[in-house]
């Protein structure tokens, strides 16, 4: 059988595109994305990133749906979680690297520490859902919940005319409604087509997040058609991916970081953070270092440094956690220093603060408010408004240089319509991630 992705026009529209790029008619960087006819064979790429790592629990607690992920067992696909403002996603918040540290670390916050109960439809403190796994995919800033990816919200996007197999292509998305109001719906993406010899499709490949981890599915075209037909799912095809991204673009922000999440990370055998590595904390927030000397080498002390300047050297006398607040804003490093006067690989992370002031609650309908912004070692670049009783209205105002300047952002008066409380994220970024911090306002008369 002939294996392709799309038909010999694309891959002819394809070629085009590279040699504009080869020859300097398309600006390329090799960490941004560009506007291009490949915008799918990317999508295949960074959605396989997350579907394909493969990593093995070294202690029990590390929560999923319906119990725990077993210690020893090697699994494929980064977890679900929806982890929302509580804890960090994969590839948004965190590098990946930063979720295979705190995999090795029996002391981190995915053994220690869990959403169960504090947040819907959330376990592990790190991980992924359906919208911010083909988001990432679709080279988004930050991800659009799976009810907004259609035509009725965003631009450049249109429901294929014959929902079938034979009209498939990579890169379509496959949409699942709500069953009922207040329901939860469903995204799946497609990476691959697979055609007989005379181009008749086969079989068209499926990948999303799903419990407990990310999912592959590989499905006969009357299978897929099948799956098409039920719970009335449509199959919607990109047009424009700069139209439909709109300003929410990956290579406007430091995160998605496609280059560091394709790598393969040298995990610190010897010290780890609570965190994992390569991740911010907030001012103040203790940094709980976890001395695992895996290889029994033997260590003396526990060097922080902040810069190239020693904030404290530890005194240790064997595996232990040390646990340290910082008030001071900036990016730090920790290492060991072995019995053989050898130092350990460092661990990098970041210490930041970011907060902001809402306006008295309740805010007025149809009128703009303001969120004065503070920050430290952390720059703000989304507001993220989150509609508890609305799944079709969440927004995000992303926020300029000159909001920065001015440490205020508004919100236009036309983003809210209705009466409801909303929660506001404000998410920060800097190399090492992303932090959010959650205030409650509502907007209209408080019931």
């Amino acid at each position: 059988m002939i294996r392709t992705r799309r038909n010999l026009l694309d891959r002819f529209m394809n070629i085009l595109t590279l040699l504009f790029v080869l020859t300097g008619s398309v600006r390329a960087d090799d960490s941004n994305v560009t506007q291009s006819a490949c915008w799918q064979d990317n999508a295949v790429t960074y959605a396989r990133i997350m579907s394909r790592v493969k990593w093995t629990p070294v202690a029990e607690g590390m929560p999923r749906r319906g119990g725990q992920f077993e210690m020893g067992k090697v699994y494929t696909g980064v977890p679900y979680s929806s982890v929302k403002a509580e804890g960090r996603y994969i590839g948004f918040d965190i590098f990946l690297k930063t979720f295979l540290a705190a995999v090795e670390n029996p002391h981190s916050v995915l053994y220690t520490e869990t959403l169960k109960g504090k947040v819907t439809n959330a376990e592990c403190y790190y991980g992924k859902v359906c919208s911010s796994y083909t988001s990432y995919a679709l080279q988004c800033g930050i991800w659009y919940v799976s009810r907004l990816h259609g035509p009725e919200h965003r631009d450049g996007i249109v429901e294929v005319d014959s929902q079938s197999a034979q009209t498939a292509r990579v890169g379509d998305v496959v949409f699942t409604p709500p069953e009922s109001k207040g329901g939860g719906s469903h995204i799946e993406i497609v990476t691959e087509i697979t055609r007989n010899k005379d181009g008749s499709v086969t079989h068209v490949r499926i990948e999303e997040s799903w419990p407990q981890t990310t999912r592959t599915t590989n499905r006969k075209s009357s299978v897929f058609n099948t799956h098409l037909a039920a719970r009335n799912r449509k199959l919607y095809r990109i047009t424009d991916l700069d139209a439909w991204r709109g300003d929410n673009r990956a290579e406007s922000f430091l995160f998605p970081n496609y280059k560091e999440d394709s790598a393969t990370p040298e995990i610190n055998r010897v010290l780890l953070l609570d965190r994992g590595d390569w991740v911010p904390y907030f001012k103040g927030q203790p940094v709980k270092f976890n001395v695992m000397d895996r290889d029994a080498r033997g260590v003396r002390t526990l060097v922080i440094k902040q810069g190239d300047k020693v904030v404290e050297t530890i005194p240790l006398s064997g595996r232990c956690v040390v646990e340290r607040p910082f008030s001071n804003c900036g990016d730090y490093t920790a290492h060991c220093v072995l019995e053989d006067g050898s130092q350990s690989s460092a661990c990098e992370f970041a210490v930041c603060d970011l907060d902001f002031t809402a306006p008295k609650s309740p805010v007025p309908l149809g009128k703009p408010w303001e969120l004065q912004l503070r920050s430290d070692n952390m720059k703000p670049i989304i507001v993220h408004l989150n509609n508890g009783h609305n799944g079709y209205a969440h927004r995000n105002v992303f926020i300029t240089d000159e909001d920065r300047r001015k440490g205020r952002v508004v919100i236009p008066a036309d983003l809210i319509t209705e009466k409801a409380k909303i929660q506001i994220w404000m998410i920060g970024e800097n190399r090492y991630g992303r932090l959010k911090k959650r205030r409650d306002v509502f907007v209209g008369q408080q019931p």
